[in-house]
């Protein structure tokens, strides 16, 4: 098993127990394999969610740009959604989980498809 089969795996079961739900394996390896190589980086492979500017660039870089959707209040309102789903105490919210959720939220599955 590779490095990024582990690190899949291990956001599988993050989605299992911590956000309850059943992830859909292959929208979410594909989902993992767009982040690149940040989830190979320890800063880079989590959210920081107490951190505007973070969570500003996790709008415009992922749900504007790569999900292709218009800017708006309801973006940050989906974001805040996400992190209350992940659990805004879980200190390490993994960003290949909350763009997956993001993904799913969106029904935006076919940008990956």
């Amino acid at each position: 098993m590779g490095k990024r089969d582990e690190l899949i795996a291990k956001y599988a079961a993050d989605l299992k127990s911590k956000c309850g739900m059943e992830p859909d394996m292959d929208l979410l390896t594909k989902v993992t394999i767009g982040c690149g190589p940040a989830i190979y980086n320890a800063d880079a492979e989590t959210v920081a969610a107490s951190d505007k500017s973070e969570l500003e660039t996790v709008k415009n870089n992922f749900l504007v740009k790569k999900l292709g959707l218009a800017d708006g209040p309801e973006l940050m309102d989906a974001i805040d959604a996400v992190v209350e789903t992940y659990g805004r105490s879980e200190r390490n919210k993994y960003r290949a989980v909350v763009y997956y959720m993001l993904t799913k939220h969106f029904r935006k599955e076919a940008v990956y498809g």
